[in-house]
Parts: structure tokens; sequence; C-alpha cells
């Protein structure tokens, strides 16, 4: 156990102290306000406050965890040991503020900032002071904690902590499960137009063959998926769009029979979640119909969801999940770049600023997803890239979540070679010592 001493015990504090000792570091710690206590007590201690009390390990505290709500705050960024930090202050054990800034980043406090936003209203990763500085493809909150953990254990020759395991998280999101199969009537006279116009005259003869039956629809991988999954040591986790077709949403009816059978085939295997329609994003009572109807589908309750277009409005979308009883959200990253929107490859749980309270939904931040190395020119650039993605996670023994789409093992020319990235990704955990 490490004692904590701080002048005022806020929530923000007890929440990033926490997750950096209980959930990453897996040592307890327990907080003090009185000095006496402190000074008192012989094992490992840190105060954490304006000044240094004694000769214990110190850490300068910034306003920003003393706090309630949202304010602008100057972020100064510096170079220390080869890594970008702020809230820097050398007279320190430590020599930032490693509670405040991992804070700023996972409560994903610039978010509730004002911000350009692209045409879907998603927060864009070109905002962020991660890709503004450099470090959006570091897990730097967990590299942090890698240098923090051997400060203390040479300040604290005798403390020892116990390290997680790298592991490796499979998504598999489902936008449409199939390209040309159950369509209905007037999508597929559209389609057929569509690519006449276009002139695709192979994508035409492929969905009559399609809709005839003499061949399987492109985007139905899913038997293909689950024997992959059968040799891996984890289970996958499907995410579904269920919601009603529209404008934003391209679903196929969960009245189709067809559909129906994949969900139910797959939930025999696997894990499965919810992929929140367009409109379930905003409105709890479309949400909650969304819910309701995979669960009745599946007979299990809905313990998981992700969010069509990867879109996050912070906070309301989080609270909606909270209020109906979603355990984990796998959103938190960046449809269209590789790199770590939290700052981290740790699952956190989610810190809602505005009523200043720690909530039970824990999230998994994904750091690329399969349409994010579509604009590198090769197959082995792709490759050296994931590979190097893998291999920053293993460092900080974090969790590598990606998300794949069941399209992506098409036989479409662009997803190419994806089989293979695939397998580069699970056989990791496979391989990992």
């Amino acid at each position: 156990m490490i004692l904590i001493y701080t002048p005022i015990l806020t929530r923000r504090i007890e929440y990033i102290f926490k997750h950096i000792f209980n959930r990453l570091l897996l040592k307890d710690v327990k907080f003090t306000s009185t000095v006496e206590d402190f000074i008192s007590f012989n094992g490992p201690k840190i105060s954490y406050c304006q000044n240094q009390l004694s000769n214990e390990y110190f850490i300068k505290s910034n306003r920003i965890l003393l706090e309630q709500g949202i304010s602008y705050i100057d972020i100064k960024i510096k170079e220390w040991n080869n890594l970008k930090c702020f809230f820097y202050d050398e007279k320190s054990s430590f020599p930032f503020d490693i509670f405040s800034a991992s804070f700023y980043l996972l409560s994903r406090y610039e978010e509730y900032l004002p911000q350009l936003k692209d045409d879907y209203g998603r927060f864009s990763c070109k905002e962020s002071i991660a890709y503004k500085n450099g470090f959006l493809q570091e897990p730097i909150i967990d590299i942090w904690i890698q240098s923090f953990k051997l400060s203390l254990q040479n300040y604290f020759p005798k403390i020892s902590f116990i390290s997680n395991n790298y592991s490796v998280k499979t998504i598999i999101d489902v936008p449409s499960a199939y390209r040309y199969k159950s369509k209905g009537f007037f999508r597929t006279i559209g389609g057929l137009f569509s690519d006449l116009i276009r002139l695709k005259l192979i994508n035409i003869f492929i969905r009559f063959l399609v809709i005839l039956g003499f061949k399987k629809d492109p985007y139905d991988n899913f038997k293909w998926i689950i024997n992959r999954q059968k040799e891996s040591k984890s289970k996958f986790l499907f995410f579904f769009l269920i919601g009603t077709f529209s404008t934003y949403d391209k679903n196929i009816s969960l009245t189709n029979k067809s559909f129906k059978k994949i969900i139910k085939y797959v939930a025999d295997y696997s894990k499965v979640g919810l992929k929140l329609s367009h409109f379930a994003l905003n409105n709890v009572e479309v949400l909650k119909n969304e819910k309701e109807s995979l669960e009745n589908l599946t007979n299990k309750n809905l313990q998981f969801s992700r969010n069509a277009l990867s879109k996050v409005n912070l906070p309301n979308t989080y609270r909606n999940l909270i209020k109906l009883n979603i355990k984990q959200d796998y959103t938190m990253g960046y449809y269209n770049m590789i790199g770590f929107r939290a700052s981290t490859c740790s699952p956190f749980l989610f810190y809602d600023i505005d009523n200043e309270i720690q909530t039970p939904l824990t999230i998994y931040p994904f750091c690329f997803m399969d349409n994010s190395l579509l604009n590198m020119n090769s197959f082995l650039d792709k490759k050296e890239k994931i590979i190097e993605i893998i291999n920053k996670v293993k460092a900080v023994n974090g969790v590598l979540t990606t998300i794949f789409h069941n399209h992506t093992f098409s036989e479409e020319k662009k997803w190419k070679k994806f089989k293979d990235l695939f397998n580069i990704v699970i056989e990791s955990n496979e391989t990992y010592e």
C-alpha cells in the first residue's frame, strides 16, 4: 500500500490515482489530508500538493484536479527522456504532474472545449493535443507510467509491482451483413441502376449471381471469421447495426430471417454487442429499443456497445449507455487515423466532468480501424505499421484493441491481403511470451 497526502481529496484526484495505481500498477493506495499521519507513516508515501513536506516522494499538483467543470488551460509541451509531457515541474521527484496530465487526456477534457468538427459532428484528430504535438501514435500515458514505476522503485527499493499482461481485443464491426443479399426490391433496383450508370458491369453480374443463389454474398464472411476465432486464444467481439434504415445507416432490417440467423449463429460462438445507429446516439428511447431488440434475439443481456461512424458526443452518449446499464464501449478512437485518441492502450472508466463523478462505464480505446490503413500504398507499409503499433502496446503490457469489418475479408481489390493483416493482429497474442 502507498499512502498519498493531498490537502484536499477531490473526486478527480481519487479517480486518476486509483486508475494509475489500482488498475495499471496493481497497487493499493490510501489517502490522507492529515500532515501528522503522513509524516509518521513508515511505508512508501507520496505527497501531492504545492510544497514538499519533508523528504518524501513529491509531485507538485496542478490546479486541474482541484477544479470543477471546464476551463481553458494553457498546455505547454516539454521534452523529457525523449518523451512529450506537460504540467512540467523540475522540483518534483517526478518531473511533471503525471496525474493531472493523465486526467486531462483520459477524461477527453479537450473534447469538451469549443472546436471545429467534421461534417458528421465528430471531434477531429487534427484538433487534438496529441496530433498537434506528435504523440498521437504513442500510448503516452502507459509509457509515462512505466517511467513513473521505475522512479518509484528507485526511491523505494523495497517496493514491488505486478505487471498486467499484453492482450488483444478483436472487434468485428458489422454495418451491413450483406452487400447484395436481402436488400429488398427497391434497394436492389437502385443499386443496379447505380452500377449501370457507373459502368460497373462486374458488380451487376455478381449481384445477380448472389441474388439467384449461385454465389455467396461478398460480405458474408462470418463462417471464416468464426473458424479463425476457434484457432485463437480469445473470443472476438461482434457489433451489429440493427437500427432503422436511414440516410446514415444502410443496414438490413432485423425482420429479415437471414440476418437474424447470422446474428444467432455468431452469438453461439462469440460475444455480440450493439452498434448504435445514427439516431440512437442522442435519443435514449431509440437506443433502448435497439438494445432490447438485440437482447430478445440473442437471449443475452447486452453489455457492449459501439457507435455508428465512431462518433462520441461527450458526455451525453456515454450517459445514455450508463442509463441502460451497458458496461463497455468501443468507440474511443479515430475512424481515419491510426493512433491513441485517449493517449492510452489500457481500458479506463469514463469520468463525467460535468457531474464530477467516476462512472461504471469502461472505455476500451481502439488504436486503429481497418480503413485507416487504406491510404498506405503497399501491403508491406501496412504490415510494418501494424507491427510497430503492436510492439508499442506490448512494451507497456497494454490491450491492443483493433476494429475490422466483415466486408474487410471480401475479395474487393482494396481489401487485398487484409486477412493476412488480421492474422498478424490476432497471432500477436498467441506468440507473445
